[in-house]
């Protein structure tokens, strides 16, 4: 199994750099947005925010192809903005409005989009992992060449659902690229604390699956462990582990005061590995933009983001008739 690496340079084009900063901005812009919505009471129920986990995403979505499949947990947002899903559908169904993706009725931990293959946040955690493999099976069934990212934290590799989706996995050799976001916490515990096996890239072993563990504060380092998956899903050699090491600034819901570990640990992971600074000192010193390139980057952004605030606000309210949509009853019992 390989060891935990980083791209200590940049071998990637400006054009390429400029792309990745500008999708982790606006991931981080748009999350801080939505944090402030809810503050005003305009997003309700549970909110979990991306901030500090851009590069995930962004190096993955970097190495996947066009009819690739996604599928992750509730702390989503990222994901849906990073395989190209509207910022003003994705902010709309945060605050439940006939606007979003899910027509006002998932909120921010159920939210899909057929055309963009997003198959959903999903609330309970680790259950999303054995619908990634039947996504992944139904590639396999139809010989289609595509790979399937099913996402979960550090907290859900513990599931025993998980092992029990491993071992069907590499059965039938599914491509499924097992993607662990390792923010260290998993919902408040530190890892240290509950996990005896800390090394989560080695979970496959067993079932002769192989993994690795990636710098996930780096987007360079996360494209190219990805880049490595999945070539190894559609080669046919079934399904890879990558236990991307990364870190959430905020805590693990908008109510979670995230008292189990102090303010200087955080202050100290954005001062010395936050994945945007990153990118913009590749670009910066390696004459790929300007300060003032990215200061315009960061203003269209902000456009953006406050363009799906008020779309948000605009968008009616769901009509009572939409409860009666996407069911799967033919007929609605009536009350005697």
């Amino acid at each position: 199994m390989a060891a935990q690496k980083k791209a200590s340079k940049s071998n990637a084009s400006a054009e390429e750099l400029k792309a990745y900063y500008h999708d982790m901005l606006l991931i981080r812009r748009f999350e801080e947005k939505a944090g402030q919505l809810y503050g005003m009471g305009l997003i309700g129920g549970f909110c979990h925010l991306y901030i500090g986990q851009e590069a995930v995403v962004v190096g993955l979505e970097a190495a996947a192809e066009e009819g690739d499949k996604r599928i992750t947990t509730y702390r989503d947002h990222g994901h849906m903005l990073a395989c190209g899903m509207d910022p003003n559908g994705v902010m709309a169904e945060l605050t439940g409005r006939e606007g979003g993706y899910s027509r006002g009725k998932g909120g921010s931990m159920h939210m899909f989009s057929k055309e963009k293959h997003f198959y959903g946040g999903h609330g309970i955690v680790g259950a999303n992992v054995p619908l990634g493999a039947g996504l992944a099976f139904s590639d396999k069934y139809r010989e289609n060449d595509r790979v399937t990212f099913t996402y979960f934290g550090d907290g859900a590799a513990n599931q025993g659902q998980v092992y029990e989706t491993f071992n069907m996995a590499k059965l039938w050799d599914l491509p499924c690229i097992f993607v662990i976001e390792n923010n260290q916490y998993a919902m408040g515990t530190a890892q240290k604390r509950s996990t005896s096996s800390p090394e989560l890239y080695k979970r496959g072993e067993a079932f002769g699956i192989p993994g690795e563990a990636v710098d996930g504060m780096d987007v360079l380092a996360v494209k190219e462990a990805g880049e490595k998956a999945v070539a190894h899903c559609r080669s046919g050699k079934g399904p890879y582990i990558l236990e991307i090491k990364t870190y959430r600034y905020r805590g693990h819901s908008m109510s979670d005061p995230a008292k189990y570990r102090t303010r200087d640990e955080v202050n100290k992971m954005r001062d010395e590995k936050d994945c945007i600074e990153h990118v913009r000192d590749l670009l910066l010193t390696g004459k790929h933009a300007t300060e003032e390139d990215l200061k315009s980057i960061d203003k269209e952004i902000k456009k953006i983001v406050n363009a799906s605030a008020e779309f948000a606000k605009e968008s009616p309210e769901p009509d009572e008739a939409e409860l009666w949509t996407d069911v799967y009853a033919a007929e609605i019992p009536q009350k005697a």
